[in-house]
């Protein structure tokens, strides 16, 4: 079982402002939108923070086989 924290992510002052709005939306999304937002809210996360793209990937709840460019 996967466990996401990206609903904390939502919330941290850390987290780059496009990347909390990315996941927002991703939630909102109709369940068959969900993991193509995860994805564009991985990617942004990537193109702005230095984690490496697995770690983003777990953050977000997808699968650890995903790419992040």
């Amino acid at each position: 079982m996967s466990i996401s924290i990206a609903p904390l992510l939502i919330h941290s002052e850390q987290v780059p402002a496009a990347v909390r709005d990315a996941i927002r939306r991703a939630y909102e999304a109709p369940p068959e939108h969900r993991g193509a937002r995860f994805a564009s809210a991985a990617r942004i996360l990537y193109q702005e923070t230095d984690l490496e793209c697995g770690d983003i990937l777990e953050l977000v709840g997808l699968p650890g086989e995903g790419n992040c460019a």
